[in-house]
This record gives C-alpha cells, sequence and structure tokens, in this order.
C-alpha cells in the first residue's frame, strides 16, 4: 500500500457519521477508530444504547516501516509513526425513536460509515431508514462497514454481503465500498481507515458571511464551583460557512426561549466569543472544517441540556430572521421506510391533512409544524419552534405513527 499524503490541521478536515440500526455496533466502532466511547449520557450506559449525538476526534496515522494505518501512538512493528489526517466522528442514534436526533446529526456530516451487522439480515429498519435519511440530507460519500464477521462463518458473511449490495442497489450507497470487519475483535480496522483516508475533503465557502449550525449546547462548569471561576455556556456544531474569530460579537436565532401568557416567545441572543475548541485543540480562527465547541459569555443556565440545540450563530446582525411558518413542497414515500422488511404493506403513508402535526427536521432543528393549507404537494405548516431557513436547507417529515415519529417524506421550502 502507498504511502498517504499527510495534511494533518489544527481542525478536524471531516466530519463523519456512525449511523446505522441500534446494535450493530456502532458507538464500539467508533471507540476502535478513537479511543473514546461516546455514550456517556446516564441514560446511555443505563441502556447501552446512544440516545443525543455522540463526538470523538481521531489523528489517522501511518507506520513508516509497515505502512500499516493505525489511529494508535505505537505500532506493533516498533516503527516510527507518522501523522496524516485528521476527523471527527458522529455516533448517532439507531433507535427508531430518536430519529429527530439522527437527522439533526446528518445536517453536520460530510460523509457517513453506514454500519450493517453482519449476524442479522439486512436490511433491518433503521439500516434503510438511516439510508434514506443521508440521502434527504445531500450525504453522498459512504462506507459500509459489515460488523461481526466473527461471529458468522464464512458462508453467512457472504450471504450478508450480498444481501447488501441488493439492499443498495439503485441508492447513493450502490457504489459505496464494503469492509467486513469486527469492532469488538479490532479485526480489519486499518482496511476501513484506507477508505476514510480515500474520502475527499469538499469545497469549503470561506469568503460567505459566517453560519454556524447548533447542535448541542451544555454547561461545563461542575456543580459547587466559585462564580468568580464560572465558565459561559458552551454551543457545539459545525460552521457551515465563513470564518469565526475569538473577540467575534455573535448573533444566535431563534434564540432563548421564555413563557408569557401561556404562549412560548423566542428572543435572540447577543455574546461574545470567548474561546474556539477543535477536539483538544485551542484555535483563534476557526473555519468550514470538522465539529467546533464555542465558548461564549453567555450565562451556562441559557446553554444547558441542549436547550439552544437547532439555533443558527452568525456576526451581530448577519443572521437571517427565524420564520414561524414554512411553505414546503413535498415528496412523499409509498410506505413508511423505518419499518421490518414485509410489513410496508401495513403502513402505506396516506396524504398529508389539514391541521395534522409533522416533526420537521431543518439543518439542525427538530420542530413541530401544523398544516394549514394544502394545495397539491405544497404545504404551509404553522411551527412551534421557529427555523432559521438557510439556502438549499433539505426537510425530513415525520408523522406520528402508533406513538412514534417515522419518516414519511422530504421537502424543500421556498
Amino acid at each position: 500500500m502507498n504511502k498517504f499524503k499527510a495534511t494533518v490541521t489544527t481542525q478536524p478536515l471531516l466530519n463523519i457519521g456512525m449511523v446505522g440500526h441500534i446494535d450493530h455496533g456502532k458507538t464500539t466502532l467508533l471507540y476502535q477508530l478513537s479511543g473514546k466511547w461516546s455514550d456517556t449520557h446516564s441514560e446511555e450506559l443505563k441502556r447501552g444504547i446512544t440516545i443525543k449525538l455522540g463526538y470523538a476526534d481521531s489523528v489517522i496515522k501511518q507506520c513508516e516501516k509497515c505502512n500499516i494505518l493505525t489511529t494508535k501512538d505505537k505500532c506493533e512493528c516498533g516503527g516510527n509513526i507518522i501523522p496524516l489526517r485528521y476527523v471527527s466522528f458522529i455516533d448517532v442514534p439507531g433507535h427508531e425513536m430518536l430519529m429527530a436526533t439522527m437527522l439533526s446529526g446528518a445536517a453536520i456530516i460530510d460523509a457517513a460509515i453506514l454500519v450493517i451487522a453482519a449476524n442479522e439480515p439486512c436490511p433491518r429498519a433503521q439500516t434503510r431508514e438511516h439510508l434514506i435519511a443521508l440521502e434527504l440530507k445531500g450525504i453522498k460519500n459512504i462506507i459500509i462497514v459489515q460488523n461481526k464477521v466473527d461471529l458468522v462463518s464464512e458462508e453467512e458473511a457472504l450471504k450478508n454481503y450480498n444481501q447488501i449490495k441488493e439492499f443498495v442497489k439503485d441508492t447513493i450507497a450502490e457504489n459505496a465500498p464494503v469492509i467486513p470487519i469486527s469492532a469488538q475483535q479490532a479485526v480489519n480496522i486499518d482496511m476501513l481507515l484506507e477508505e476514510i483516508m480515500n474520502l475527499p475533503v469538499p469545497e469549503r465557502d470561506t469568503s460567505s458571511n459566517p453560519l454556524f449550525l447548533v447542535a448541542r449546547s451544555f454547561d461545563i462548569n461542575k456543580p459547587g464551583a466559585f462564580a468568580s471561576n464560572l465558565s459561559g455556556g458552551i454551543l457545539g456544531g459545525i460552521l457551515k460557512q465563513g470564518k469565526l474569530n475569538v473577540e467575534d460579537e455573535i448573533e444566535i436565532k431563534p434564540g432563548m426561549t421564555s413563557k408569557k401568557h401561556n404562549e412560548t416567545i423566542f428572543t435572540p441572543l447577543t455574546t461574545r466569543i470567548v474561546a474556539l475548541q477543535s477536539g483538544k485543540n485551542q484555535i483563534k480562527e476557526a473555519v468550514p472544517s470538522g465539529s467546533l465547541a464555542i465558548q461564549t459569555e453567555l450565562d451556562p443556565m441559557l446553554t444547558k441540556a441542549d436547550s439552544l440545540a437547532g439555533c443558527v450563530i452568525g456576526l451581530k446582525g448577519k443572521v437571517p430572521d427565524a420564520s414561524s411558518s414554512l411553505n414546503i413542497h413535498t415528496t412523499l414515500f409509498k410506505e413508511v421506510i423505518g419499518e421490518e422488511k414485509g410489513k410496508e404493506e401495513e403502513m402505506k403513508i396516506a396524504p398529508v391533512k389539514m391541521n395534522e402535526p409533522l416533526m420537521l427536521s431543518v439543518n439542525t432543528t427538530i420542530t413541530v409544524g401544523f398544516v394549514k393549507k394544502i394545495k397539491g404537494n405544497d404545504i404551509e405548516v404553522l411551527l412551534k419552534i421557529p427555523v432559521v431557513v438557510l439556502p438549499d436547507s433539505k426537510v425530513g417529515i415525520a408523522r406520528n405513527i402508533g406513538g412514534h415519529w417515522r419518516l414519511i417524506g422530504h421537502g424543500e421550502v421556498f
């Protein structure tokens, strides 16, 4: 194998999503790639599933002696390790009830690793739903990982491989490489790293006004900390375009929520960037590349528990206003995508109805809209949570079926 060209930067070159059906091994694979367990929420640890978006950064390296790719600091052969590419991973939930979180994660990735277990029939419900979600969000660079090959025979692995190829036929993943691995046993991780090295880095827009999509917001202060030692609220996500610098004065929309006469009010916030962090690196200037954390002067009470997730950030006075209603040109599927194979006949998708509540995914914003007008495939919806609509924004449309939000189509705002 030829050596790859080293392009290590202070920010990850790519945001790579880890997607797939529940329990197919996404989080274990992420640990092998980064050395980090992304399940840190108490319920995640208790239940063994990913509930919130998980983040981990990693530097892909190559041994000068044996040429093997690794994310570890040492090679078993004792050769010198050369850093090649800095990447960021996002672990998204595979459970059907957490589709909204998955759509938020898909909005901030450049490429995806679709994890499919070799010891189960393919496709499973959320394998199908996640592939459709990637298509809705315009993610074209996909690597398929056939995980858990250590649990099946060679014949069973080959049967599962053929199922995978049939599943992705005529989809955006039709020509995606399929890498057989065991995340639990760390088998063939180097082959996966080679495919990650082959992923193209998209062109970045650094000249437009900066726009940052907030996927997470949180408070990093520990209970009992003195007021003089408190850190301002943290906003995590991706810079979609432009540049942000420490000391920039920024605006956050739709912003803070409050109640007035039983009505929810959204108030834009302004603050100053105190620090920018990409992985473990403190940086002075951020460009559109990988995941990013912004430390602000905001009261951490405003950012805790993802309370500002879904907002859009830009320079003060440069952020488009949030909209409380949307006109959407819709395209509905024929059947519910997230059902197990064979059940779709019972889950045909009916047309949208007046006053029907729909869950809409726009950028990293998840909101519920009530249908107020219908004209052919075009609908007008009134939103519970306003959204900042950006150019080329794709809308995921979900319907409440059996108590769960299920993906039923997609749309474009006009």
